[in-house]
């Protein structure tokens, strides 16, 4: 695990931009694992940057996502569907046929099958992840297993409040989501994790410096073989 701070939001997106950047570059047909919320958002305006400056093609790029809001269909502004096409798909030349999102509407369970079985078949070459205030990556909240695959979860009270500034009111957010599972997660080649700000310092203390728990999902990943973590001054304020 190799643990890197930053002065910045925009540092970090750089850097994590120039790891997937070289993964794309490297590949014939490269296999991306994506992320929403405010973490990844500096790495993807630094791809397109790269993609307009004619460094960077999404020409043969796969990606899966992390997960979905059950509930919400692609037309929500708050579905990552929406968020993914806003904030990287619809800049680059990405074919959107190779790009993949559980959904969080119709047959949940064969949803989840099915996305299990896309990525057994799909080897994620480099995943990029945030994580929750309460130590969660994807929604796979506290309690979660170790072997867990793509899975309908009922989402923390924690996490709901964290992610009410994004929806009119608390009432609003969804109270559950489709995600990958920490065993899907953990297959990845590669993992780059994100997280800035105060509020989740605890978190990545945990996940650094205590023992592996179900209790902390994204300690999960101390035994990933090739993990690196990014951080400004504030979420690494505890290590």
């Amino acid at each position: 695990m190799e643990i890197k701070i930053f002065d910045s939001k925009e540092e970090i997106g750089k850097y994590a931009a120039g790891i997937f950047a070289d993964v794309i570059n490297s590949n014939d047909e490269p296999i991306l694992g994506l992320a929403t919320g405010s973490s990844p958002i500096p790495t993807y305006d630094e791809l397109i940057r790269l993609h307009n400056d004619g460094k960077l093609s999404f020409e043969n790029v796969s990606t899966f996502n992390l997960d979905e809001y059950k509930g919400l269909d692609k037309t929500h502004d708050q579905s990552y569907y929406y968020f993914m096409n806003d904030k990287l798909f619809s800049h680059v030349n990405i074919n959107v046929d190779n790009t993949n999102i559980p959904s969080g509407t119709g047959d949940i369970k064969a949803i989840c099958d099915a996305y299990n079985k896309m990525l057994s078949e799909n080897v994620i070459d480099v995943q990029l992840l945030g994580i929750g205030s309460n130590g969660h990556i994807g929604f796979n909240e506290p309690g979660t297993s170790f072997d867990s695959v793509t899975h309908s979860i009922e989402l923390d009270e924690s996490t709901r409040i964290d992610n009410s500034i994004y929806f009119k009111s608390l009432d609003d957010v969804p109270t559950e989501a489709v995600t990958m599972g920490l065993s899907n997660i953990m297959d990845a080649k590669k993992v780059v994790l994100i997280a800035t700000g105060e509020g989740k310092s605890w978190a990545i203390n945990e996940l650094v410096n205590n023992p592996k728990s179900t209790n902390v999902p994204a300690s999960v990943l101390q035994s990933h073989k090739d993990v690196i973590i990014l951080l400004d001054k504030e979420a690494a304020s505890k290590l």
